[in-house]
């Protein structure tokens, strides 16, 4: 059971950037808890505010039900409260429900709802789906705004007020005119977290929006520059922000964009090429060619010098 309340957890996440471990799989693709801890540990080694254990990166999609909970408390165990730990939850609502009191037993210290299975709903019936959530679990709960799961304003408003345990907005859509009228309407009501593809590209107009922090997938392989990225957004350092995007976010996403699900599989290309090993992502994902690990690796060899350059800045 998490000691943090949703409220204190909803501030120390805003107070930082956050990422999504990966999720490490041995040659049959079970869960290797070895490869997990260790990554952990190394990860909480830098100023990190929170990570979430079987998030979107963290290959949530493919886990089962009884890998999800153990997941979850493996993070618990081995990041032992140096920083919060969240777990990713969603499907149906009644799966949701019992993925949430999981990973609540398991002593995670706040949720993030991924969009429903499948299906598009009204707004009445997502309404429904995030207050039975939130209704089945004391911990904090992050909704996560994207594909068929938009909730609106008024929505957002009305589920405030019934469950003061939703604590925080994850935008995943990149509808500026949407993020602007959630924040005018809620305010500090919420924590906002930046949670799109490589957010680092959409960081710093949405941090005039009141979107103090998001998630960095790419903290799994170069944490030194992720967070020295943030911290360049937080300063509004146009000039180191734009360095960083021009000589590795954007050649990154280049490769990412080539095929569907790289934006998971590009992460875990970059733990191995780090010598951070953790296995291949499980199907229907697929793996980066060998031709692609060769782009990325010469990619995070030459980053050390725009690392150092933030670092001058700073």
């Amino acid at each position: 059971m998490s000691k943090m309340t949703p409220q204190e957890m909803a501030k120390k996440i805003g107070s930082g950037l956050l990422s999504f471990p990966v999720t490490p799989f041995k040659a049959d693709y079970s869960f290797d808890e070895a490869t997990y801890r260790s990554n952990l540990d190394w990860l909480c080694g830098y100023d990190v505010a929170g990570l979430f254990a079987a998030g979107g990166t963290g290959e949530f999609f493919s886990l089962t039900p009884t890998e999800m909970p153990e997941v979850v408390k493996v993070a618990v165990d081995e990041t032992r409260g140096r920083v919060p730990v969240l777990a990713g939850t969603g499907y149906g609502t009644a799966i949701a429900r019992e993925i949430a009191v999981g990973a609540e037993k398991a002593g995670a210290d706040g949720l993030l709802l991924l969009p429903p299975y499948l299906v598009h709903s009204e707004q009445e019936g997502l309404a429904a789906h995030v207050e039975a959530v939130c209704a089945s679990v004391k911990i904090g709960v992050i909704v996560y705004n994207r594909d068929n799961a938009i909730l609106q304003p008024d929505t957002l408003a009305r589920l405030c007020e019934r469950c003061e345990n939703l604590v925080g907005y994850k935008d995943g859509i990149g509808d500026i005119e949407l993020m602007t009228r959630v924040y005018s309407r809620l305010g500090d009501r919420l924590t906002y977290i930046g949670g799109l593809p490589t957010a680092e590209t959409f960081a710093l107009p949405y941090l005039d929006m009141g979107v103090s922090t998001y998630s960095s997938a790419v903290f799994n392989f170069v944490p030194e520059f992720a967070t020295r990225f943030y911290a360049a957004v937080r300063r509004r350092d146009h000039k180191v922000i734009h360095a960083g995007l021009k000589d590795f976010i954007l050649p990154l996403i280049s490769i990412r964009n080539r095929k569907k699900g790289y934006a998971v599989s590009i992460i875990k290309a970059g733990m191995k090429i780090i010598s951070r090993d953790s296995g291949s992502v499980r199907p229907p994902l697929t793996n980066l060619t060998e031709a692609e690990m060769a782009e990325l690796a010469a990619l995070v060899k030459k980053l050390a010098s725009t690392t150092a350059a933030m670092q001058a800045a700073e």
